[in-house]
């Protein structure tokens, strides 16, 4: 993508550079204001407070705090405007964006189209990502700045979804962020947003304290300041939440719901959530791999993740339909797609598979394995809600057809690096689909991993199909929305019949508040401070 300035837009830039020094801005010394605190204990491992670090939940519902986009989403995945207040199609590959009037950034500087601009150069390119947000802009080819408060994007091809992608994108201020690190973000250095609330510090894998911005653009917060504490236990949560030593808790454990909605002390808010759960194998390697071994523990020649029957086995083993109701205790639904009914692109025939032991191993028998073989499964064991235990419920199912299966559960922010280079076998994940429809993870994570095509951002097992790639880039860019969704619905198929992921469970997102506070459960899955408010 390149930048590109207008004649009329070269005074005005100039007069902003002038403003823009380019040595980041020292941290804020931020005045404590007057009112509540809000604490809340979140699930969610926040990797960094960089906006484009990691393309994660977590991570963005902390930068959701700090930062802005210029098109943000609803509690229920509609758009509406945030930094941008307007945005119209002048051409099929031509899109305009004005800007809000009056924005300041969190150290008074004002904030123009210049730092749009610089952040959609910075967000595909932050360095050791392990899974980031050039999928979200892949298709722009030049921004143009026409003067402060507008933005002109040109597109390789027609993109009916360009604001969608860019609600994903958070905002980053020239003038702090420009030749600043990841680690700049994490001591508060480059911090520097437009956001409701600061931030005072960040202790990884511990706490984020935030104080509010008083002079936001937008409504005014009710919390003076914010304790967003990271606490990976289930039951921890619940009892702190309970004990009243937080106003607020995510990822409320299935096995504690039940409890937790008789309780007169608490109130709990549900959602049918975006975020699918699936499995993905290594297909990085056409010789042995890592963690997979034939019954004798000698590694195999050749991967099995290729042949595509060893996939179908292992896919159709599965009991989708008992994980959702006796591990996720109600709080999933099983699926064999990304996305739940009623949503764009959702494929009503792609159903789920009933699960066979006896066809599972003909395909494997098929495949060269009549006996089976060895493999470690890989998964998170803090990131969602029964991560581990679904990962156990898997590995009972594959056992049974001959493979034979150990679970390694790790904690979120050793697996997600690790993942991310290819050191597992087979992994158990999970993928918000945000905007709410199928183009969103074949673009991430089914498409070839490409730093230069930005896609594939998420791509942990490598998968790459040249067939997938065509129609990926085709049915995106088709404007008509019926026909765009027919050709997202036959990749759909496409995945069911290939299996490049195995979708197991679509999760029902849920939020637990002490009496006297409601929280707006949100499709995105979302904790955020601005959601909270007094009954």
């Amino acid at each position: 993508m390149t930048i590109q300035l207008s004649r009329r837009a070269l005074g005005a830039a100039a007069a902003s550079s002038a403003l823009a020094a380019p040595a980041i801005a020292p941290p804020i010394a931020l005045a404590q204001p007057a009112g509540p605190t809000l604490t809340i204990a979140t699930g969610g491992s926040i990797i960094s407070v960089d906006p484009h670090f990691f393309n994660a939940a977590p991570n963005s519902s902390l930068a959701l705090h700090i930062f802005n986009a210029l098109v943000e989403r609803t509690h229920d995945a509609k758009l509406r405007p945030c930094l941008a207040t307007s945005w119209r199609v002048i051409e099929p590959t031509l899109w305009e964006f004005k800007l809000r009037e009056g924005v300041k950034w969190h150290d008074g500087r004002p904030f123009t189209a210049d730092d749009v601009a610089f952040t959609y150069e910075r967000a595909p390119n932050v360095p050791n990502s392990p899974g980031g947000f050039g999928g979200f802009l892949r298709s722009i080819a030049r921004t143009e700045i026409v003067d402060p408060l507008t933005l002109r994007f040109h597109t390789h091809a027609p993109n009916p979804i360009l604001p969608t992608e860019l609600a994903a994108i958070f905002i980053v201020a020239r003038h702090a962020a420009e030749g600043a690190s990841t680690e700049d973000y994490n001591s508060g250095k480059a911090a520097i947003g437009t956001g409701p609330y600061k931030m005072i510090s960040y202790r990884p894998g511990d706490r984020t304290e935030l104080v509010r911005n008083e002079e936001f653009w937008g409504e005014r917060e009710p919390w003076a300041r914010v304790s967003y504490r990271f606490i990976a236990n289930d039951a921890a949560r619940s009892a702190a939440l309970l004990a009243g030593d937080f106003d607020m808790i995510d990822q409320v454990a299935s096995s504690d719901l039940v409890r937790l909605r008789r309780e007169p002390r608490v109130a709990v808010a549900e959602t049918v959530g975006l975020r699918c759960v699936y499995m993905m194998p290594d297909f990085s390697r056409t010789g042995s791999v890592p963690y997979v071994t034939d019954n004798a523990g000698q590694p195999l020649a050749a991967n099995p993740f290729l042949d595509v029957r060893v996939r179908q086995a292992l896919s159709g083993s599965i009991s989708r339909q008992a994980i959702a109701e006796r591990v996720m205790e109600g709080q999933a639904t099983a699926t064999n797609q990304w996305l739940p009914p009623g949503v764009f692109s959702y494929t009503p025939d792609v159903t789920v598979p009933t699960p066979d032991v006896d066809a599972a191993k003909r395909l494997l028998a098929a495949a060269g394995f009549p006996n089976g073989f060895k493999l470690t499964l890989h998964s998170p064991n803090d990131r969602f809600p029964n991560d581990s235990r679904i990962a156990q419920a898997v590995a009972q199912y594959w056992t049974r057809i001959g493979v034979q299966t150990q679970v390694e559960a790790l904690p979120w922010a050793s697996f997600a690096g690790r993942s991310n280079r290819q050191d597992f076998a087979i992994r158990l994940s999970s993928w918000g689909s945000t905007t709410a429809e199928a183009g969103y993870m074949l673009t991430n994570i089914m498409m070839t991993y490409s730093a230069q095509n930005r896609t594939g951002a998420s791509n942990a097992g490598r998968f790459s199909s040249a067939e997938l790639d065509r129609r990926t880039n085709e049915a995106v860019a088709i404007v008509d929305d019926a026909e765009r969704e027919k050709a997202l619905q036959e990749m759909v198929r496409w995945v069911a019949r290939e299996v490049p992921i195995m979708p197991l469970v679509q999760l029902n997102h849920s939020w637990a508040t002490k009496r006297g506070l409601v929280y707006t459960a949100r499709m995105d899955e979302r904790t955020i401070a601005m959601g909270v408010r007094p009954a």
